[in-house]
């Protein structure tokens, strides 16, 4: 698979780790589901940039995310 296409997909599960770990916090329980996915995203973006030669920077995150989103949707 494409390497920017796991960075994407690793920001978008970090993105949908805050509703669990908010929930969890105001709920007063441990933030087993959340936990989880931060350790997937985590995963997914430094596979990603094991993969990039050089990495990505903060400035490239908006074009990568319309590059996969133009390949993989339009």
């Amino acid at each position: 698979m494409d390497a920017d296409l796991f960075f994407v997909i690793g920001l978008g599960v970090g993105v949908l780790t805050v509703p669990p770990i908010l929930g969890a916090m105001f709920d007063g329980r441990s933030p087993r589901t959340a936990a989880i996915m931060v350790l997937i995203s985590g995963g997914m973006i430094a596979l990603a940039s094991s993969q990039k030669p050089g990495g990505y920077t903060i400035n490239e995150i908006p074009e990568v995310v319309s590059r996969v989103a133009n390949k993989y949707i339009g």
